[in-house]
């Protein structure tokens, strides 16, 4: 059996946007790290002006949609349910937020 996880995504008034669930490797040292490795050295606008890179996100609800293409690339393994999902074999759940521009990764177990 495999190590389940939830990534949480929330905005700045704690609003849940999305659950991505992770079938395996859900582990701090496998899907945590992935999962603050994709997020470093980015940071969240709100819109998109004439400096923004490829690097950024506009929102959160951006940001959800980026780590989800990121992670997803074939049948299985990850799963989006609606905002509030738990209960679902998760080992570790890991809430992603917005603190001043930067992604931000809290883990629960």
């Amino acid at each position: 059996m495999g190590t389940r996880c939830l990534t949480v995504f929330k905005e700045e008034d704690d609003t849940e946007i999305a659950v991505l669930y992770r079938q395996m490797d859900g582990y701090p040292d496998g899907h945590g790290q992935e999962l603050t490795d994709f997020l470093k050295d980015h940071h969240i606008s709100n819109g998109i002006g004439p400096n923004e890179t490829d690097a950024d996100f506009n929102g959160m609800n951006c940001l959800a949609a980026s780590v989800i293409a990121h992670f997803k690339n074939g049948i299985g393994m990850f799963y989006l349910y609606p905002a509030g999902t738990r209960d679902c074999g998760e080992e570790f759940i890991y809430t992603v937020t917005n603190k001043g521009g930067i992604p931000h990764v809290e883990v629960s177990s």
